[in-house]
């Protein structure tokens, strides 16, 4: 299945579940069963797979032809070039390549100057009005190519401005500007590019992240602390003809790593047929070259995918499937076909699917404990055909006291979600915003009072320090409330003679595990000598809090939300069992008494009771085949 085939079928299998939720929510809400925390779990998981983005990252140093490879994989269906491609730097600053029905054509560029504002690219996305915005007409390439090739531009200025703006100014060495004759460097005109391009792989949810060389990585920590590591596949991209650089090198370490979704690109094949040697020949110096840049970068083989992006456009251009083969592209396509996808569509069915499905088990319990008082019910009222009134008043009298019972059970209940409120704030003054802005500032003062370079980077680690212990007291706050709740489901189920679900598992563990991937990143770019001897402080201090600390407060802002998805989830169906059951004891009371006081009522309540019996059986057949449908388009086979 090709790459564009493999989209389709994810699009399909994406589109299917948000049915299935629809088709569950519709369910509840005709079965009088849809209250307003059900309904918004269910608009969670529609937001979540309407929101469901696919994004792969391309890294190299310049000249490696990558624009030409995001040509070739993605867009040889428009019958040439979409990103301009030609010898030299075409792309000198990120890229992102997207599409969401309703935008207009056009690519939003934002300058390098706004570096000096202190804000993040991520901040400045809400701020239109700080980009600069250039429409095109995709069928007509000749507006279009004006347009994408303002990612290529660069301006000149003093060494100085450039520092204070981040870039690293020397000799050349890793990435490093140097200075010309005139006093002058040239930098990027641009900080960030968004090309908004009508394509089906993109309406999809496929994003593109075309990005420059190491001086601008460097340049940029956003790149390396939120886009590349945010990526579903990095594809790094080397050429046949000069195999790992030591630039490459420093860009494979540094930046981008072994991990899941890395794949490495040799390209330029093409250059290797000279048309002198024989093809078996041409072969065996590929397999070398790639056997050889796999061994130095850490790699299986396997992960190494020698192809020409150029003979591959141009074979797909021009439907020529023998050039096509030779160029090895649809390997590649193959792996990005067969390994991303699937592997994207367990995690998003994992982190959809299950949510829908806990709460078709929660409806599922409610509708069990409400056939299980209707049976009860039958069977008492049955048990009083032919009585006398003194058994009747006696029955009265019982579910009286059980009803009394049940208040006494109540008040422990109510304590006990008093006690879980008070648990919650405590928990959320951990993960609140408050505490770690109070830290950020003690770490801004610190940064600013420093006069050596370990004390700057003391400051720093501080912070991070400061996240781990609020963190680390937020998941003992969770477990602290996890172990109560579910004592509690055990104690009032076993009271009630119904059984609860347990109380969703949950953790912060992910959040801890992204601080130190964050951490480790930091310490990467911010840690190295370079960086430190290279940058005055004031443009060190600035990057940090434009990039780390903005990294963390999202971090924290995400725990917090799911915090509380998890504190509203773990409350819903206990709320919702004690509402029942108060329903269910009034209807019970109502109805002794009615027949206390009516004898005649007797038969017609049996049978108003054995109706709505039906009636629920019915209704637990119909949600046991919405549930088959939700497990089966949630099915995480490939």
């Amino acid at each position: 299945m090709s790459l564009t085939e493999q989209f389709d079928a994810y699009r399909a299998w994406r589109d299917n579940l948000d049915r299935q939720v629809v088709r569950l929510r519709d369910w509840l809400r005709e079965a009088d069963l849809l209250d307003g925390q059900a309904a918004q779990r269910l608009q969670r998981v529609r937001d979540r797979l309407a929101e469901d983005k696919l994004n792969v990252a391309f890294v190299a140093e310049f000249s490696r032809g990558k624009s030409e490879l995001i040509n070739a994989l993605f867009f040889a269906d428009r019958g040439g070039r979409v990103l301009p491609s030609s010898a030299g730097r075409t792309t000198m600053c990120p890229t992102e390549i997207s599409w969401t029905k309703g935008q207009s054509p056009g690519i939003a560029l934002l300058p390098i100057e706004t570096r000096a504002e202190g804000a993040s690219i991520a901040d400045l996305r809400g701020v239109p009005e700080a980009w600069q915005n250039f429409s095109f007409d995709p069928a007509v390439p000749e507006s279009m190519a004006p347009a994408l090739r303002r990612v290529g531009d660069v301006k000149s200025m003093t060494a100085e401005t450039a520092r204070a703006l981040g870039f690293a100014v020397g000799d050349g060495v890793d990435g490093s500007l140097v200075v010309d004759r005139e006093g002058l460097v040239e930098v990027p005109r641009w900080r960030h590019a968004m090309i908004r391009f009508p394509h089906p792989l993109l309406e999809q949810g496929l994003v593109v992240l075309d990005t420059p060389g190491l001086n601008a990585i460097g340049a940029e920590p956003e790149l390396t602390l939120s886009l590349l590591p945010s990526a579903h596949a990095v594809l790094f991209v080397l050429a046949a003809d000069t195999g790992v650089t030591q630039s490459d090198l420093s860009v494979w370490r540094e930046h981008v790593g072994d991990g899941p979704g890395r794949l490495v690109v040799l390209n330029k094949i093409d250059g290797l047929w000279d048309g002198l040697r024989p093809d078996w020949e041409i072969e065996a110096e590929i397999a070398s070259q790639t056997r050889s840049c796999a061994q130095i970068l850490g790699l299986p083989a396997r992960q190494v995918f020698a192809v020409s992006a150029q003979k591959g456009l141009v074979a797909k251009v021009n439907g020529d499937s023998d050039l096509l083969a030779r160029s090895k592209l649809p390997r590649l396509e193959a792996a990005l076909a067969t390994e991303l996808l699937p592997g994207k569509r367990d995690i998003v069915a994992s982190g959809t699917a299950t949510e829908a499905l806990r709460l078709s088990a929660e409806t599922k319990q409610l509708l069990g404990t409400r056939h299980a008082a209707i049976m009860a019910q039958l069977d008492e009222l049955a048990g009083l055909r032919g009585k006398h009134e003194g058994v009747i008043a006696h029955t009265v009298a019982k579910v009286n006291a059980e009803k009394e019972a049940f208040e006494r059970g109540l008040r422990e209940y109510y304590a006990v979600r008093s006690v879980f409120s008070q648990l919650s704030n405590t928990l959320f003054s951990h993960l609140g915003p408050e505490r770690l802005r109070a830290h950020a500032r003690q770490t801004r003062d610190a940064m600013a009072r420093a006069t050596f370079t370990p004390q700057l980077t003391a400051a720093m680690e501080n912070l991070f320090s400061a996240a781990r212990t609020s963190l680390e007291s937020s998941e003992r706050g969770i477990a602290e409330i996890a172990d109560m709740m579910r004592a509690m489901h055990q104690k009032f189920g076993g009271q009630h003679g119904f059984a609860l679900e347990p109380p969703p598992a949950f953790s912060l563990r992910e959040k801890l595990d992204q601080l130190d991937q964050l951490e480790q990143s930091f310490r990467r770019h911010f840690g190295s000598l370079l960086n430190l001897l290279t940058r005055d402080k004031r443009t060190l201090t600035q990057q940090f809090f434009e990039t780390v600390a903005t990294q963390l407060r999202r971090l924290f802002e995400q725990g917090k939300r799911d915090t509380d998805h998890w504190l509203r989830a773990m409350m819903a169906p206990l709320e919702s069992q004690v509402r029942e059951l108060q329903r269910q004891l009034k209807q019970r009371q109502d109805s002794i008494r009615r027949i206390h006081e009516t004898a005649d009522s007797l038969e017609d309540r049996i049978e108003e009771l054995s109706a709505s019996r039906g009636l629920l059986e019915a209704q637990m057949r119909e949600l046991d085949g919405v549930v088959l449908g939700l497990e089966a388009a949630a099915s995480p086979s490939r």
